[in-house]
């Protein structure tokens, strides 16, 4: 998949299939409208380019954009398109500039003199340009006389893709690992720096990876020990490990700070400064109150079983 951010050089595209929209998560109702992006592709002898923005619109529209919590960075968006086998993703740096566009602009100025579409697929109910004011009609009667044209996303297909975004964030943020790994089709996975924590965990037979996540943007679940696969992605082949995660404040020992602790099983090597991924599977229980470390200990020992138990 070829990768472009510099509106002034794009290539020429052959019969350009285009889709435009977040693509959060990427995840099953996208995968959706992917498969009728490629079928189109393929009827036409096109190539299908889809065109995403950065930062989030919310963030520069909105007037109370508050905290935008996103399922995918854009590097994890860019790697899950090409897995699903686009051509083109072409990211538009969103602005208030771009963002001032009028509907006839944007359609004009944009989206025909970039891209010369042969067909744009698009949402029953998509908004776009100054004040929302542009839609589907706009679009089918600009397309008829500049030669391109537009296909509906279905309400049925676009109403999944929204409910699923939804519930995924808010499955993540309820201990529903089983709802957001299904919506999604694959485990829900982020990734950060190994850091130096205070090394408690080794003390007691537990060490842990304390990760450091560099997006502010990124969804972090709800707190709670999680069964998780792990990968050291900064060394190279990247092999999955069976480990257990622990999201909180860490109240056994009067943690102040929320933190991400991994324990990676059968595995005690220097990993400060790598980068490791970690892929989601279950959702183990929360906080319980325990006196001291020993306690601590026994505990984690029940969770390690319970871990090993829902990872085979």
């Amino acid at each position: 998949m070829q990768v472009h951010r510099d509106l002034q050089q794009l290539p020429s595209f052959t019969n350009a299939i285009i889709t435009i929209g977040t693509f959060d998560g990427v995840h099953l109702g996208h995968q959706q409208i992917i498969r009728q992006l490629k079928e189109e592709a393929a009827q036409h002898s096109g190539e299908t380019v889809i065109v995403t923005f950065h930062p989030h619109p919310r963030k520069i529209v909105s007037s109370v954009p508050g905290d935008i919590k996103l399922l995918t960075t854009l590097e994890e968006r860019t790697a899950l398109l090409a897995d699903a086998g686009i051509d083109h993703l072409v990211v538009v740096p969103f602005d208030n500039k771009f963002s001032n566009q009028s509907a006839e602009e944007f359609i004009t100025e944009f989206l025909y003199k970039a891209f010369r579409p042969h067909t744009l697929i698009i949402g029953y109910d998509h908004r776009f340009g100054k004040g929302r004011k542009g839609d589907y009609h706009l679009l089918e009667a600009q397309g008829a006389f500049l030669g391109f044209r537009v296909k509906e996303i279905n309400e049925e297909l676009l109403n999944e893709s929204i409910v699923s975004s939804t519930r995924i964030r808010s499955a993540l943020l309820q201990h529903d690992m089983a709802t957001a790994n299904s919506f999604l089709g694959y485990h829900y996975f982020f990734q950060g720096t190994v850091v130096e924590g205070n090394k408690l965990g080794r003390t007691i037979g537990y060490p842990t990876a304390n990760l450091h996540i560099e997006s502010e943007e990124k969804l972090i679940p709800a707190d709670g020990i999680y069964a998780c696969e792990v990968s050291i992605v900064s060394r190279a082949p990247a092999v999955l490990k069976k480990g257990m995660m622990y999201i909180g404040n860490r109240p056994v020992v009067e943690g102040k700070h929320r933190t991400i602790e991994v324990n990676i099983f059968d595995f005690d090597e220097d990993i400060y400064g790598e980068t490791l991924r970690v892929y989601m599977h279950d959702y183990v229980r929360g906080d319980v109150p325990l006196n001291g470390l020993e306690e601590l200990k026994e505990q984690l020992a029940k969770d390690k079983s319970a871990v090993e138990r829902l990872l085979n």
